[in-house]
């Protein structure tokens, strides 16, 4: 901690100085060794290096699904990534962005506020354009969105919303909803012109039409999760993937899924001319089978249970009588997979 001088300690420092003992050289280099911080009150950074880089991560794997979802339904070459996550205010975002645009008011849920995102009038209608059956031409006449064009806009953006989820869950289940879409941005005013935020621009090029989307998120609405902004929290949450809380989400999506259960009387080998030569009456002796042996119930692809056969009314039916091994992780992976297919 820096000491205060009393009077008679500046008084010989003086006369040091003026005498020749102690250069002037020095003690501006003793005051220049002092660490200053700028700090502009207009603009305080309430956002670390570390929590912008983990939102530039998670906005990279938002960019790469809305690639991939607007290229399957425009049918049409389409890219987006991020080029930069700034803080800056509220302000200054709103002077940056044209009028009219396309502005949508995010609905946060659970996070308290709201948030925008901005899509550049020529990605707009090169959109609209595109899904009206043209080339996917933006347009050179700046304009509002009719009451069709802004309806299609509203289809867009809840599909690129549903992609905004999936880049989040790593940190917060979030449920982004779009209140409604203005085009003027002096109407958007979701927080105070003065309050800080994170803006995430996204370059996007639908066809040979580039342009920007931006997303802005006031630090208001981001506070509550600030701490889990982090690299090492990210990592945390995708170890975590096999625990037993994720394990019982996974059995309870497969409660609902149809699997093929098969009862094994035996096998035996056979040539393709003895199979195609059999007729109805055949029969085919199993080796190494005795009737009174158990049969193989295999769920999937695995052998769980052993069973005896019978009936239920006019039915065939198995009893189980023993359990071979215990259903394991990896089996509901692996019937997950055959659930999708």
């Amino acid at each position: 901690m820096n000491e205060v001088l009393s009077q008679d300690e500046i008084d010989q420092l003086l006369t040091a100085i003026s005498t020749g003992d102690i250069e002037t050289e020095e003690v501006s280099k003793a005051t220049d060794q002092r660490k200053i911080k700028i700090y502009d009150f207009k603009r305080p950074d309430k956002f670390s290096k570390e929590q912008i880089r983990t939102v530039s991560i998670m906005h990279e794997t938002f960019a790469r699904l809305t690639t991939t979802a607007l290229s399957a339904q425009l049918r049409s070459l389409v890219h987006v990534h991020v080029a930069s996550v700034d803080q800056l205010t509220y302000e200054e975002f709103i002077r940056s962005i044209p009028n009219p645009t396309t502005l949508g008011i995010i609905n946060m849920d659970p996070l308290k506020g709201s948030a925008i995102l901005e899509i550049d009038p020529a990605i707009t209608f090169a959109i609209i354009d595109r899904l009206f059956g043209g080339q996917g031409e933006g347009s050179k006449v700046s304009r509002d969105l009719t009451e069709i064009e802004q309806s299609v806009m509203e289809g867009i953006i809840v599909k690129i919303l549903g992609n905004l989820r999936e880049a989040w869950s790593q940190v917060i289940d979030l449920r982004p909803r779009l209140g409604n879409i203005e085009v003027n941005p002096s109407f958007a005013q979701i927080v105070p012109p003065t309050e800080m935020v994170v803006l995430v621009t996204l370059e996007t090029k639908v066809g040979e039409v580039e342009g920007m989307m931006n997303f802005c998120i006031p630090y208001l609405t981001i506070e509550p999760i600030i701490s889990k902004l982090s690299a090492q929290y990210m990592y945390s949450s995708v170890r975590s993937g096999a625990t037993t809380e994720n394990l019982n989400i996974l059995k309870q999506r497969l409660s609902s899924i149809d699997i093929k259960v098969r009862a094994e009387i035996g096998s035996m080998n056979l040539t393709v001319r003895d199979v195609l030569a059999l007729r109805a009456g055949d029969v085919i002796r199993l080796s190494n089978v005795n009737v009174k042996d158990p049969m193989i119930l295999k769920i999937g692809n695995k052998q769980k249970f052993l069973c005896r056969p019978g009936l239920v009314g006019n039915k065939v039916a198995v009893q189980i009588t023993e359990k071979l091994e215990d259903i394991t992780k990896e089996d509901f992976e692996e019937l997950a997979v055959e659930g999708e297919e």
